[in-house]
């Protein structure tokens, strides 16, 4: 299990000194992300061999909303592999050890040389420390739409300062492109991200909204493709 020490400072909340739930994926990324630091030999591994990992799916559970101020301790830890698939939960806790977000996430294996998915060898999967599958629930990597017309929302074009070192959009600023098509007083309880094909500097994304009952789904489509895939309830 690896962990990682944030601060709600200002630039992370809202207008009522609320954690972000931007800032919130935010935080998980890094963890998720930081967490290869605690398998060094999968890290020498992915780098000798240029491959990397891409996250396919994740489910983020809000418990309680953090204010300004708090001090918050994130944690990953790989709960499962199979086999093109490696399966995390990131939880954000507060100074009390109590859980603020949950989450349950699955990533896949690419090789860069080919842009194909890949394996572990036995000899690497073999180095990994497993931990517990935490206790929560787990919902279904798919997201059904709603059979609805949706409505064709502002189209974004990808920012020099959405892209990261994979040199395509993080995967954060899907839920901050979102977020604007949902109406600001819906606070979610649950978000589900299904993370299709990655966006590229100067991809132009088309939102579609879908909304029914207490629930938005957002399908961000990236010309023919579709980009991501978002429920928030």
């Amino acid at each position: 299990m690896f962990f990682i020490h944030e601060i709600c400072t200002p630039t992370r909340v809202d207008e009522n000194k609320n954690l972000k739930l931007f800032s919130a994926f935010q935080m998980i990324n890094d963890c998720c992300d930081m967490w290869f630091d605690s398998e060094p030999v999968l890290k020498k591994y992915f780098h000798e061999k240029n491959k990397t990992q891409m996250a396919t799916f994740r489910q983020v559970d809000i418990i309680r909303v953090p204010k300004m101020g708090e001090v918050l301790t994130i944690s990953t830890s790989l709960y499962r592999c199979e086999k093109y698939f490696g399966f995390r939960n990131d939880i954000i806790r507060d100074e009390q050890g109590n859980p603020c977000y949950l989450s349950n996430s699955m990533g896949v294996g690419i090789d860069l040389n080919t842009n194909k998915l890949d394996t572990l060898p036995p000899e690497i999967l073999q180095t990994l420390t497993f931990d517990k599958m935490y206790d929560m629930e787990y919902k279904n990597r798919k997201i059904r739409l709603p059979k609805i017309e949706p409505t064709e929302m502002p189209m974004y074009k990808v920012m020099r300062n959405d892209i990261d070192y994979n040199h395509h959009m993080n995967n954060c600023q899907y839920i901050r492109i979102a977020l604007e098509m949902i109406p600001s007083d819906f606070s979610p309880k649950s978000v589900r991200v299904e993370y299709k094909t990655p966006a590229k500097l100067d991809d132009e994304l088309t939102p579609l909204l879908y909304p029914i009952d207490d629930v938005y789904c957002v399908v961000l489509k990236c010309g023919e493709a579709t980009a991501a895939i978002l429920e928030f309830v």
